[in-house]
């Protein structure tokens, strides 16, 4: 089965210094650094998604260091890179379209923020066709609030996850 390594918004926004800092954003990106060795290593194709938000929000405004993806998993020349504009990464992008031509199959999924845009395309994957893994430490998100009850991340990150697992996704 023909696998692609996605990796969504490993951007310098969500690490400490950030518009957004999410938590353990440097131990999840030391994960994907992994992945992204045994991707190379293997032939896996890695497409990279880079978030883009509009001008008058707080974080991943285009042109600003903190919309651009980390130094430490920078794209190589032969990896791909998709912008998008929504949590969705398949969304009025070409996504599909590249993980078609690349005979993809089966994705490997890691990137940030669980909850939102990783939770998201995980679920379109599967609209799409697609198997999806997740990566569970290859992902971060954040502390949420719901009418005044502070969600820590922990439990943010064990119930996405927990909610993807078996019907969308195999949690890795």
């Amino acid at each position: 089965m023909k696998e692609v390594l996605l990796i969504i918004d490993v951007q310098n926004d969500y690490f400490p210094g950030g518009a957004c800092e999410l938590h353990k954003a440097r131990e999840a990106e030391d994960r994907i650094i992994s992945l992204i060795s045994e991707s190379r290593s293997s032939g896996r194709p890695i497409v990279y998604i880079r978030h883009i938000n509009p001008p008058d929000d707080t974080f991943f405004i285009e042109g600003t260091p903190g919309c651009e993806i980390s130094d430490r998993i920078k794209p190589q020349p032969e990896d791909i890179v998709l912008d998008k504009y929504y949590p969705n990464s398949f969304l009025e992008t070409d996504l599909d379209v590249c993980l078609r031509s690349l005979g993809a199959q089966k994705l490997i999924v890691c990137g940030m923020m669980t909850h939102m845009c990783v939770d998201t395309t995980v679920r379109a994957a599967m609209d799409h066709g697609y198997k999806v893994d997740v990566v569970a430490d290859a992902c971060a998100t954040m502390d949420l609030e719901l009418n005044g009850e502070v969600i820590p991340a922990e439990a943010v990150q064990s119930t996405f996850l927990a909610s993807l697992s078996g019907v969308f996704a195999d949690i890795v």
